[in-house]
C-alpha cells in the first residue's frame, strides 16, 4: 500500500507539473529568424543593421553621429509591436570598446537632431574602462560601476517588466530591480524615461561608427 501512494502521487505529481512546463514554453516568441531581418525596422539609416552568421550586426556608419535604432514591428512591417508585461531574452556580444543598448516601452520619437530616443527605458551595453553606467545599467536611473560580463563574449540579457518593476539579468544574475515611483525624477532631457501605462516597443541601438554590437536568440513572452 506504501508503494502504491507513493507511485500514484508521483504521477498526480508529473501531470500537474508538466501542463505547466509545455504552457510556460509555448508563451515564448522568437522575435529573430536568424536569417534576415523580417519583422525588424529601423528608424533611420537601415543600413546600420543586417544579418551575418545568423546574428544581428549594428554598426551605425553615420559621420554625423546619428544614432540609429531597429525597432520590432513583426508583421505590421511597419508601425512598432506593443508589449506592456513581459520577459525579453536575448545574447548579445560587441567589439572592443563598442557601445549599444537595448530599448523597452520606447517608441520612434527623437528628443534631438542626434536621434536619440525620447521615450522609453535603456539598458546600457558598453564595454570600456571610463564609463561611469556598465552593462546592464538602466541608463541615467540605475547605473552600474561594474560589469560582470566580458562584452567581447557571447553573454545572456534578461529584462523583465511587471507592471512598474524592472528587473536586469546578466547571465542570471539581477543586476538591476528597480521600482519606478509614483513621481520619478528625470534630468531634463531624459523627462521620457517612463514606463508608458499602455506599453510600448522593443528596439536594438546602432550607437556610432567606433561601435559594432551581435545579437542573437531574441524571444519575449508577454506576462498580461
Amino acid at each position: 500500500m506504501r508503494l502504491s501512494v507513493r507511485s500514484l502521487t508521483s504521477l498526480f505529481l508529473l501531470c500537474w507539473i508538466t501542463p505547466s512546463l509545455v504552457g510556460d514554453s509555448v508563451q515564448w516568441q522568437s522575435l529573430f529568424n536568424g536569417k534576415d531581418l523580417s519583422g525588424w525596422k529601423a528608424n533611420i539609416l537601415p543600413e546600420s543593421f543586417s544579418v551575418e552568421n545568423g546574428v544581428i550586426k549594428a554598426h551605425c556608419k553615420a559621420p554625423d553621429l546619428r544614432k540609429s535604432h531597429l525597432f520590432f514591428v513583426g508583421e505590421n512591417k511597419e508601425d512598432f509591436v506593443t508589449f506592456r508585461n513581459f520577459e525579453l531574452e536575448l545574447f548579445a556580444r560587441g567589439e572592443p570598446n563598442s557601445n549599444s543598448g537595448i530599448f523597452f516601452h520606447t517608441d520612434m520619437t527623437p528628443r534631438d537632431d542626434k536621434e536619440h530616443l525620447r521615450n522609453g527605458y535603456e539598458v546600457q551595453l558598453i564595454d570600456g574602462e571610463n564609463p561611469k553606467a556598465k552593462t546592464g545599467s538602466l541608463y541615467s536611473v540605475i547605473e552600474l560601476e561594474n560589469s560582470s560580463v566580458d562584452e567581447t563574449e557571447w553573454f545572456k540579457i534578461r529584462i523583465k517588466v511587471v507592471d512598474k518593476q524592472i528587473e536586469v539579468f546578466l547571465n542570471e544574475q539581477r543586476v538591476v530591480d528597480y521600482t519606478e515611483p509614483l513621481n520619478p525624477k528625470r534630468t531634463p532631457e531624459r523627462t521620457g524615461r517612463l514606463l508608458n501605462p499602455e506599453g510600448g516597443a522593443i528596439a536594438l541601438q546602432a550607437h556610432d561608427p567606433e561601435s559594432v554590437y551581435y545579437f542573437r536568440d531574441i524571444r519575449i513572452r508577454k506576462l498580461d
